[in-house]
C-alpha cells in the first residue's frame, strides 16, 4: 500500500466533470484506488462516490492505491489531481 497526502486545486472542487476524469483515469488499474478526506474512504472508481464527499478547493486528501500496480496509480492519479483534474 502507498499513499500521498494531496492539496485539491481545483477551484470548483470534484463536481460532475473531475470526478468523472478521475474515475475513468482509476478504473484501468488493477490496484483500489481510493481517497480519504474527513476520516472517510471513497473509491475513485465511483463517479458516486467520489461527487459525495464534497471535496472541494484547497481540502486536503491523501491518495491511498494498494495492489499489484499501486507505484503507477499513485503517481499517475496524484498527477492528474496536482495538475487541477482537467479543469
Amino acid at each position: 500500500m502507498v499513499s500521498k497526502n494531496i492539496t485539491v486545486k481545483n477551484e470548483q472542487g470534484m463536481h460532475m466533470r473531475p470526478a468523472s476524469l478521475l474515475s475513468q483515469k482509476a478504473t484501468p488499474f488493477e490496484s483500489s484506488v481510493k481517497i480519504m478526506f474527513n476520516g472517510n474512504s471513497y473509491d475513485c472508481k465511483s463517479v458516486m462516490f467520489l461527487m459525495s464527499a464534497c471535496i472541494k478547493c484547497g481540502s486536503e486528501i491523501e491518495l491511498v492505491c494498494d495492489g499489484p500496480d499501486e507505484e503507477k496509480a499513485l503517481s499517475e492519479i496524484s498527477e492528474f489531481i496536482e495538475s487541477g483534474m482537467g479543469d
